[in-house]
């Protein structure tokens, strides 16, 4: 194997396709990069046996540079390759494999041999029948992926909660939904066109954070292929693949009540400062919440703590409506839903003070819906 290949986008793909790769791996064959070499295009490949990435790099592509004189494959350990990658002196690197699996990396005045392994050690990845893929506009999907991702559980005591629900409907409906038990995030959009086939899969929430990562604003668009263990998400230059979370996700659809008691329209950015301010308070005390008072002449938040001290905010409110209500809960579950707001003003609808309240955008213009579990207090 050997090629000549342009430094900065050799190091841009493999910074890439790293991102799969994990820090301690269970499989320690997968620390490394395998990188293949064939008539026309260079493949690099990471996984963590979670999420796989596939850089294709080919010889059409002008930013690359890459031209190939062999084609051949080896395996590289990513992190101690990345940097010597980095290290190099010149804007061009030559990239060639001798015997006993070792490369020879040569870059200006620079000379480098490093020792790799044979990839027939590699796992394959799976391989998608070429039927007719989903298109998902690349930047839809990477709003979705943050109104949502977030709100997934961190505790591994529940698998499945850790994931988001994703459904497809057979009208082109798509649903994102997750919920560590305690607040709940859902968001709808209308695809445009046919759609081949209805989905109804969990994917890992932090395998959605990557990709949302590794897919760049000029990348427009991607394709999506599933199977019943893996969905892979594709373009042009990366196939990036994710197992999928095994068991069937909590009926979410029943806890979002249409009933309620009371009203609350706020800005946005005041009524989430005012938030990031009580939690500095509440976050240093025992409780940690934030306790909300509601009438139709004021609304005011407060944290009361021995130990730090008080925070009185008076919130502007843009309207109120219903009756006077006292809530308590964790003021990190509403900052993070107020973030993933784009809207300038929120709606926030109560029940009572034990049910859980939602948050949609004030102007109604989306499908949005988050719902934060109150605290109970004496």
């Amino acid at each position: 194997m050997q090629f000549s290949i342009n430094k900065t986008f050799f190091l841009q793909a493999l910074s890439i396709t790293k991102r799969a790769i994990g820090s301690k791996n269970a499989i320690p064959i997968l620390s490394n990069f395998k990188i293949e070499a064939t008539a026309d295009a260079v493949l690099l490949t990471g996984s963590n046996g979670l999420v796989s990435i596939e850089y294709q790099i080919t010889q059409e592509n002008p930013k690359a540079g890459l031209l190939i004189s062999s084609p051949g494959s080896i395996l590289l350990e990513a992190n101690f390759f990345l940097n010597i990658v980095a290290s190099l002196p010149e804007a061009s690197i030559d990239f060639k494999a001798i015997d006993h699996h070792q490369v020879v990396l040569t870059s200006g005045k620079s000379e480098i041999t490093l020792k790799g392994k044979d990839v027939d050690q590699y796992p394959r990845l799976k391989t998608f029948a070429a039927k007719k893929p989903l298109a998902l506009s690349t930047s839809l999907l990477k709003q979705l992926i943050s109104e949502t991702a977030f709100a997934a559980s961190t505790q591994e005591s529940r698998p499945i909660l850790t994931g988001v629900h994703l459904t497809i409907s057979e009208k082109g409906e798509l649903k994102l939904v997750a919920t560590d038990s305690h607040r709940l995030s859902q968001r709808q959009v209308n695809l445009e066109g046919a759609v081949p086939k209805a989905l109804d899969v969990v994917l890992p929430s932090r395998s959605l954070r990557e990709l949302s990562s590794v897919f760049s604003e000029a990348t427009t668009q991607v394709e999506l292929y599933y199977s019943d263990t893996q969905l892979l998400f594709k373009s042009p230059e990366i196939s990036f693949y994710t197992r999928l979370l095994e068991g069937s996700y909590p009926d979410t659809d029943r806890l979002l009540s249409s009933q309620f008691e009371t009203e609350l329209v706020c800005q946005t950015k005041i009524l989430r400062s005012a938030m990031e301010r009580a939690f500095l308070v509440s976050h240093a005390s025992q409780t940690g919440t934030v306790k909300l008072e509601m009438t139709k002449d004021l609304v005011s938040a407060h944290v009361n703590s021995p130990e730090v001290g008080k925070v009185n905010e008076e919130i502007e409110m843009e309207s109120f409506s219903g009756s006077g209500l006292t809530i308590s809960f964790n003021p990190t579950y509403l900052i993070e839903a107020l973030k993933a707001l784009k809207s300038e003003t929120v709606r926030i609808r109560f029940v009572s003070p034990v049910r859980p309240f939602t948050l949609t955008p004030g102007d109604e213009s989306e499908a949005f819906i988050q719902l934060i579990t109150p605290v109970r207090t004496n």
